[in-house]
């Protein structure tokens, strides 16, 4: 059912992208910022659990569905994006700019740090939202 329901959110984001891509071009903002909202979409209902869950103070089920969301968006929605451009002819372009290479690695490497000591603390977590932030504003430059 998994792949079923993927498939669906996929469809769901690609009847959506257009209205997204008008909203983005009229705000000018650069064309990736379409598949940023669309990842926020897709990522929305676990991430809005994952911050509840943090709220009362239950962390580690708020990095579970953090985690476990982030895993089965690139692991299960790369190889099913992969598999429908073949069967739809469509170019796919999956490479990273490298001011965005630079935040992964930096994101990976702190992420790393965080997981590794055990305990997280509140800094740990705004270097996080500091790296997104930064990410958000590079993509939305020109």
């Amino acid at each position: 059912m998994l792949p079923i329901t993927l498939i669906a959110v996929i469809l769901l984001a690609e009847s959506l992208s257009p209205m997204i891509e008008l909203t983005v071009n009229k705000a000018g903002l650069p064309i990736a910022m379409v598949g940023v909202v669309i990842a926020i979409m897709v990522l929305l209902p676990e991430g809005t659990a994952a911050i509840r869950a943090a709220l009362n103070n239950r962390l580690q089920t708020s990095i579970n569905l953090a985690l476990g969301s982030a895993l089965a968006s690139i692991c299960l929605t790369i190889p099913t994006v992969a598999m429908l451009t073949l069967f739809l002819d469509k170019p796919l372009a999956l490479g990273l700019a490298g001011e965005h290479i630079v935040l992964l690695l930096l994101s990976l490497f702190v992420a790393t740090i965080t997981l590794a000591m055990g305990r997280t603390t509140i800094l740990q977590g705004a270097i996080h939202l500091v790296i997104f932030a930064v990410y958000l504003m590079i993509a939305s430059v020109p």
